[in-house]
């Protein structure tokens, strides 16, 4: 068992890759709906289904003739099962299980953020054990722990916004457009990040978990405070926002990575990995190597083309399971809410304790 298809269609990027050995692209296509979604400042889920449905075929067509392959040289179909949104889920799904059907491949269901973190694989050394893998995008935003492959144990999620919706909804404020984490990014190389004192948020609780919510209020009364008016199109930035963008991408990733921070000071983990849509902002790279480099662990970061919802990673998630002979029934579904979680430890000193045998 040697190739394998992935399949992703979990929000607005309708993708297919053929992946050799798990760790070899020989194809990755994408077909983005960042266009039809840009004059809304967001995803609309409707809009995202349709143009599932129109591009699918076209997209798999396009991955089997750049691989250099045909339908009848795959040994099985991975598919993003979830989370995402439910129609986009259900267009990959449907397609994949008519293929897996006609073609009698074994089908494999995925989920997307073990996909985010199976992206690292091509472009870096095998990953050594324990890990930790921050996931940071548009929908979520989640530290595990890696005892060993394929186990997962959830140390810190969001409780409400996730760190890339967090930078859409600021950018749209702002008038900056959609997607807002690579303007911000952009736009924050020229302002000062000390500008306007934010609050980092913090649990009472005392645990790791992450919250934006309060944050993107700070900036709206901010906003609202200072009467900054949201930019017309072809509009400059003044140096009042690229300040504000700044001060807030610098609260943003300090979160972040103060989290991540405490995580590998408690686990010590082998090896960071970082991914996500979120993982091409320029300075979250910049502190987690530095971060990676206090404590003496390597950080795996996929390339850009690798950090956006991708095939690739779908089909690279999916082929340890195949090897394995596991495979989905032709009634997988979409589960929007699917969790990422198979280690069930109740605290940090019995996770050591995992580590320590390994």
């Amino acid at each position: 068992m040697n190739l394998i298809l992935g399949i992703e269609s979990s929000c607005d990027e309708t993708a297919a890759a053929v992946i050799e050995g798990g760790n070899r692209v020989l194809s990755n296509i994408i077909a983005s709906q960042v266009a039809t979604h840009r004059q809304f400042g967001g995803v609309v889920p409707e809009l995202a289904s349709r143009e599932h449905l129109d591009k699918i075929d076209t997209v798999v067509d396009q991955a089997f003739q750049k691989a250099g392959v045909d339908l009848k040289d795959i040994d099985g179909i991975a598919v993003t099962q979830g989370p995402g949104l439910v129609g986009s889920l259900l267009v990959g799904i449907s397609y994949a299980k008519s293929l897996a059907y006609v073609l009698k491949k074994p089908l494999i269901g995925v989920n997307h953020i073990e996909g985010h973190i199976y992206s690292v694989v091509f472009e870096n050394p095998p990953i050594v054990y324990p890990a930790l893998a921050l996931v940071v995008s548009g929908g979520h935003t989640t530290l595990f722990l890696m005892p060993e492959p394929e186990k997962y144990k959830v140390l810190a999620r969001t409780r409400d916004d996730a760190a890339g919706e967090a930078f859409d909804k600021v950018a749209k404020l702002l008038g900056l457009g959609y997607p807002g984490g690579p303007v911000i990014d952009r736009l924050s190389k020229s302002g000062d990040r000390d500008a306007v004192k934010f609050a980092m948020p913090r649990m009472g609780d005392g645990k790791l978990d992450f919250s934006f919510s309060g944050l993107k209020t700070a900036v709206l009364r901010y906003v609202q405070e200072n009467q900054i008016q949201p930019l017309t199109s072809g509009q400059q930035p003044s140096q009042q926002i690229l300040d504000l963008v700044a001060s807030f991408q610098n609260i943003v990733v300090k979160t972040l990575t103060h989290r991540l921070f405490e995580a590998v000071r408690q686990h010590r983990p082998k090896t960071i990995i970082l991914s996500g849509g979120v993982a091409c902002n320029s300075q979250l790279r910049s502190e987690t190597n530095r971060l990676a480099e206090d404590f003496g662990a390597p950080v795996y970061v996929p390339s850009p083309i690798l950090t956006t919802d991708n095939a690739a990673m779908i089909a690279a998630a999916g082929y340890p399971k195949l090897l394995r002979g596991e495979a989905s029934g032709m009634d997988l579904t979409a589960d929007v809410g699917l969790k990422l979680q198979n280690v069930d430890v109740e605290d940090a000193q019995l996770v050591r304790k995992v580590r320590y045998r390994l």
